[in-house]
């Protein structure tokens, strides 16, 4: 029988780690996701907080924001020195899969 590549036969257990390790990079929902999540559950929050929670840069918070924006889901307001952000959570989901839904349902189920 043809053994499977990475199995612990024949690999002595080489690999089981890496996966391990590999399963912890990746998360169900994408930064896109995360940020907008953050947004609606504890409101306004500066971009330097949104990066350190999301795990990710400024800059890519500011490009996801950006991204949001064109999309419709957020509108960036400014106040003083400081940003606010209008949520649009109505809009269905993007993807074919799930847009039956809308990011407040995917919201909702969220909270605690």
């Amino acid at each position: 029988m043809k053994q499977a590549r990475g199995s612990r036969q024949g690999n002595k257990g080489k690999g089981f780690g890496q996966r391990d390790a590999v399963s912890k990079t990746w998360t169900f929902f994408t930064n896109h996701a995360h940020v907008l999540i953050l947004l609606a559950m504890e409101g306004d929050l500066r971009v330097r907080e949104m990066g350190n929670r999301v795990g990710i840069t400024e800059r890519a918070v500011q490009k996801i924001l950006s991204e949001l924006s064109d999309a419709g889901f957020v509108r960036t307001e400014k106040v003083g020195r400081e940003n606010r952000y209008k949520l649009f959570l109505e809009q269905p989901l993007r993807h074919p899969i799930e847009a039956h839904k809308t990011v407040a349902e995917l919201i909702k189920n969220l909270r605690p």
